[in-house]
């Protein structure tokens, strides 16, 4: 069965959450929100830009591995 892409709608409803790192000064930062079975990232900066769409799964091997660096 095709899987679907989410459009550039269905990622304006999501609600995006900066890190709690994150100090509000304008510097560099992302963005995550949830979007299924997916993680959706994007530069916070630039929200109205392209954003990377990562499965769940991959999205916390990626988290797992930059904790333990």
């Amino acid at each position: 069965m095709p899987t679907t892409r989410p459009t550039t709608r269905d990622t304006e409803k999501l609600a995006w959450r900066k890190s709690s790192y994150s100090d509000g000064s304008g510097g560099n930062c992302v963005e995550i929100a949830v979007l299924g079975g997916a993680v959706a990232v994007r530069d916070s900066k630039a929200p109205d830009q392209p954003h990377l769409l990562i499965p769940r799964d991959r999205f916390t091997a990626l988290l797992t591995t930059l904790t333990h660096r």
